[in-house]
């Protein structure tokens, strides 16, 4: 499994290796929205928290849709 995606990984064209990134970063927006969801409905108000989950959200965002758009010629043409 490690070999075959080391492999894939290795002979990737520059497309490839954006979407990958641009997915990666899709993820973790996903992740730093439900974290903020479960931040909302909290059962106690006082206990706030300190990461901007928001903040996080937004800039994964903006950088994988970018990163899956600037791709998607290059993976169309492959």
């Amino acid at each position: 499994m490690i070999a075959a995606l080391h492999n894939l990984m290795t002979f990737a064209s520059d497309a490839q290796i954006a979407a990958a990134w641009g997915g990666a970063f899709l993820l973790v927006a996903a992740l730093a929205r439900v974290a903020e969801w479960r931040r909302i409905k909290r059962a106690r108000i006082d206990r706030v928290g300190w990461v901007p989950w928001t903040g996080i959200f937004l800039t994964c965002a903006v950088i994988g849709a970018s990163l899956m758009a600037l791709s998607a010629k290059g993976l169309v043409a492959h």
